[in-house]
C-alpha cells in the first residue's frame, strides 16, 4: 500500500511531473550539446552553460505575440517616443558628454540616434531583461518556427563564452536572447561589439563605454549616413496605388524621387530636395484594422539601416522620431 501511495505521489506531484514537451526538449538538448561539441566548443563551456537550461513556455508566448506587429502605429510610437524619455536622454547626455562626443566623432553616428536606440531598446538600461538567455535561445532553437536561426545564435554565444569574451553568469536579457543596453543578439556581439574600455571583456550591460561604442560601430558598419534623412511623416492628398505602398519590413521597394511623390499627391514635402529618393510606408496596412488613412511616412536610406537593427516598420519610425526630438532639444 505504501509503495502504491509513493508511486501516485511521484506521478502527480508537480516536481516530478514532466510534460511531453519538456521530455522532448531534454532529448533535443542532449543532441544539441553533441552538435556544439562537434563545432569545437569545449566540453567545460557546454556543461557550464547548460547546467541550468530549461524549457521556458513564456518565451514561446512572447514569440507569438510581439507589440511591433499588434499595436497600431500611433499607439506604438506614443508609448515609446515620450517626453520623459527625451528628458532622460538629455540628462544622460550631459552626464556622459565626453563619451558620446568621442563616439560620434569616431564612428560618424549621431549621439541623438544612439540615445534614441538606447531609450527605445531598454529605457536607458532600466529594462535589459531578466530572462536566462541560454534557456531562451535553447527554447527557441527547440521550437520549430525559427529553429535554425536561433540554433545559430546559440552556437555563436557558446563560442563567445568559450573565448571568454562573454561571461556566462551575466547572461540575462530579453526573451529572444538579446543582451545588454542595446539588446545585441549573439551574432551582433560577434560581428560588431567592441571592448572599448580595453579590459579584456565585452560588457554590453555593465560597461556604458562598451555598449555605446558597440552600438555606434554596428550602425556605422551597416551603412548609416551621417546627418542624412531618416523619414518624413506625410498625408497624401489623393489615392496612391497599392504597388507603391510598403507594408512589410522585409524589403522596402519603390524608391521614387521627391519630385515624383509630389506628382502622386504628397505635397507636404516642399522642404526636401526634389532629387532625393524615398519610399512610402503605411505600417498599419499590415493588419486588418489599418486603412490608407493610417499614418504614412516617406522613408530614406538611413531608415532601412534601422530595419537591419530590428525588422519592424514601427520600430524604425519610433527610433527616428525620438532621435529627432532629442536633436531639437540639445
Amino acid at each position: 500500500m505504501i509503495k502504491k501511495l509513493l508511486l501516485i505521489f511521484l506521478l502527480t506531484y508537480p516536481q516530478f511531473s514532466y510534460s511531453n514537451v519538456e521530455i522532448d526538449f531534454n532529448t533535443w538538448l542532449n543532441k544539441f550539446k553533441i552538435r556544439a561539441l562537434k563545432k569545437g566548443i569545449s566540453e567545460e563551456t557546454i556543461n557550464n552553460s547548460f547546467k541550468n537550461a530549461k524549457y521556458l513556455k513564456q518565451v514561446i508566448k512572447y514569440d507569438r505575440y510581439q507589440p511591433e506587429f499588434f499595436e497600431d502605429t500611433k499607439t506604438y510610437i506614443n508609448k515609446r517616443a515620450t517626453r520623459s524619455r527625451l528628458l532622460k536622454a538629455k540628462a544622460l547626455l550631459i552626464k556622459n558628454q565626453k563619451l558620446f562626443d568621442e563616439v560620434e566623432k569616431k564612428f560618424n553616428v549621431e549621439k541623438e540616434l544612439l540615445l534614441a536606440l538606447w531609450g527605445i531598446e531598454t529605457n536607458f538600461g532600466k529594462h535589459v531583461g531578466k530572462m536566462d538567455i541560454i534557456s531562451s535561445l535553447a527554447t527557441l532553437s527547440f521550437d520549430k518556427r525559427r529553429s535554425e536561426f536561433f540554433s545559430k545564435e546559440l552556437l555563436i554565444l557558446l563560442k563567445l563564452i568559450d573565448q571568454k569574451l562573454v561571461d556566462v553568469d551575466t547572461l540575462y536579457g530579453s526573451w529572444a536572447g538579446a543582451f545588454g543596453n542595446f539588446q545585441f543578439m549573439p551574432s551582433s556581439i560577434e560581428n560588431y561589439a567592441i571592448d572599448y574600455d580595453k579590459n579584456g571583456k565585452i560588457e554590453l550591460k555593465q560597461s556604458l563605454h562598451d555598449a555605446v561604442a558597440s552600438a555606434a560601430n554596428y550602425i556605422n558598419k551597416i551603412g548609416w549616413k551621417y546627418e542624412s534623412l531618416c523619414f518624413h511623416k506625410v498625408e497624401p492628398t489623393k489615392p496612391i496605388s497599392e504597388k507603391y505602398i510598403n507594408v512589410s519590413a522585409k524589403k522596402i521597394k519603390n524608391y521614387l524621387t521627391i519630385k515624383s511623390w509630389k506628382k502622386k499627391g504628397i505635397v507636404d514635402i516642399q522642404q526636401i530636395n526634389d532629387k532625393y529618393k524615398a519610399a512610402l510606408i503605411i505600417p498599419d496596412l499590415a493588419v486588418s484594422e489599418g486603412n490608407k488613412n493610417s499614418p504614412a511616412f516617406l522613408v530614406f536610406g538611413n531608415y532601412e539601416k534601422i530595419l537591419k537593427w530590428n525588422r519592424s516598420l514601427r520600430f524604425g519610425v519610433t527610433v527616428c522620431t525620438l532621435a529627432n526630438m532629442i536633436r531639437n532639444e540639445i
